[in-house]
């Protein structure tokens, strides 16, 4: 549990109360109104932010659920309920976005189709937060890394800068962790 820091963005220090316009957060393994159709859940979660039906049509799309709008959430397989979770987090206004495993789920073809989403997010102004244990696709999508092992920080920066810290400059991500931790 954490009981102090505070949270700092774009240099001034956040109130608790600032704090939700600020970030999305995107858990692992939820299902949110397990008993709605898909559709309906996006509808409603694109109607509490103003979205439009174009934006929310194409957040269905860059997602890959239209397939399954009309399906029930708890009848989702665990790779569209996280492609469901993603929409939702396209959906969000947020500036900031923290996901959690946001492969989980998903298999090689998936998450490779998922990269171009998240570097879309980048490239619109949003910062995105991940924590991923699967360090070979944190490498692929990533441009700065905070490396954790046992709760401690093992480091932090670009991969350029964590191999440097490693003493070899021409490891991938996992190897550095390994070297580092």
């Amino acid at each position: 549990m954490v009981d102090a820091g505070t949270v700092t963005w774009e240099g001034v220090a956040l109130a608790m109360s600032a704090r939700r316009s600020v970030m999305f957060y995107l858990p692992e393994g939820v299902r949110p109104w397990r008993d709605q159709y898909v559709a309906r859940v996006l509808t409603f979660f694109g109607g509490v932010y103003s979205r439009s039906a174009l934006q929310i049509e194409q957040a269905v799309a860059s997602v890959g659920l239209m397939g399954v709008l009309g399906k029930p959430v708890f009848a989702l397989s665990k790779g569209y309920a996280r492609r469901l979770m993603w929409a939702l987090a396209l959906l969000a206004p947020h500036p900031l976005l923290l996901m959690d495993e946001p492969f989980e789920g998903l298999d090689l073809k998936q998450t490779r189709e998922m990269i171009p989403v998240l570097r879309k997010l980048v490239d619109g102004g949003r910062t995105l937060v991940l924590s991923i244990h699967q360090l070979h696709d944190a490498e692929r999508v990533c441009d700065r890394f905070f490396l954790l092992s046992q709760g401690r920080k093992r480091g932090i920066g670009t991969l350029d800068e964590l191999r440097a810290s490693a003493g070899e400059g021409s490891m991938g991500l996992e190897d550095v962790f390994l070297a580092l931790t």
